[in-house]
């Protein structure tokens, strides 16, 4: 039985993750073991391995629940995000476009103490499954900042912008919606009457107010990812984010992971059609 996609799913996908997409190419390559370096170091590595946790709203982006597929589900969306698959892929990128200088400046921070304690507590973070507790504690404690009337919502506020400061990821997801919902009518998994140009139509409709969620979604992240930290910390961080150099640095790794997100996706459409057919994977 094929079902109709939800555009309910794909807001649950939105709020999961939120970057920006802005892949910038180059002819200067980097060496493997650089980029190995750089994952480790930047923490982009366990970033990475939190893609994963998106997998759990593509049922409901169809429509659909998890059961609809049967008892293999759980081992099919591990198998399509499989932590090697999505490492290999990101090292594979970033090989042919992150530049030296980018890679170089990147490490100098985020070895620096205060860089290394912000990777701790930014792992930490990406490896919580449960994003709602997140959000509930995140949101808790910019309700008490509010209150307070303290300055620390505006800086956070500031970094947000920095990472993405022109709306880029809310693009990036939309377009990762769509190959998914494309790649599962082709697969045959969901009816679907809309092209890709109507389904970004009828996505863009409710665009302000996903623009909106997004951007509290991310100041109630990152209260409670940076909570242990000092208004002085933060408004480095900022800073550094600014730097011209740093935003070429995310820029890339932000497209790098709405790439990957888009290709499992899409590999994941394929694994549904066997699992709703009852074949074996």
């Amino acid at each position: 039985m094929k079902h109709a996609f939800s555009f309910s799913g794909f807001f649950r996908l939105l709020l999961i993750v939120g970057f920006t997409l802005q892949l910038s190419t180059t002819a200067e390559a980097t060496s493997r073991e650089r980029i190995e370096a750089f994952l480790e170091t930047t923490g982009f590595d366990v970033a990475l391995d939190g893609i994963a946790f998106a997998s759990t709203s593509a049922p409901q982006m169809l429509g659909m629940v998890p059961d609809d597929f049967g008892t293999d589900w759980a081992r099919a969306a591990k198998q399509v995000f499989d932590v090697q698959i999505m490492h290999r892929l990101a090292v594979e990128i970033l090989e042919q476009t992150l530049t030296e200088t980018a890679l170089e400046h990147a490490i100098t921070f985020y070895s620096s103490e205060l860089g290394q304690r912000l990777v701790e507590v930014e792992n930490a973070s990406h490896k919580i499954e449960d994003d709602t507790y997140k959000q509930e504690q995140g949101r808790a404690i910019v309700a008490d900042l509010v209150k307070n009337g303290a300055p620390r919502v505006e800086i956070l506020n500031r970094m947000n912008r920095a990472i993405d400061s022109s709306d880029s990821a809310l693009r990036a997801l939309q377009e990762i919606q769509i190959r998914f919902l494309l790649a599962a009518h082709s697969a045959g998994v969901i009816e679907l009457d809309l092209d890709g140009d109507d389904l970004r139509q009828a996505i863009k409709q409710n665009e302000s107010a996903t623009r909106t969620a997004l951007r509290m979604s991310a100041l109630a992240g990152a209260a409670y990812t940076y909570q242990v930290f000092p208004d002085e910390d933060i408004q480095t961080y900022a800073e550094e984010l600014e730097y011209p150099l740093m935003q070429e640095v995310y820029e890339l790794l932000n497209a790098v992971q709405y790439e990957i997100m888009a290709n499992r996706f899409e590999a994941l459409a394929q694994k549904m059609k066997n699992l709703e057919t009852g074949q074996d994977i």
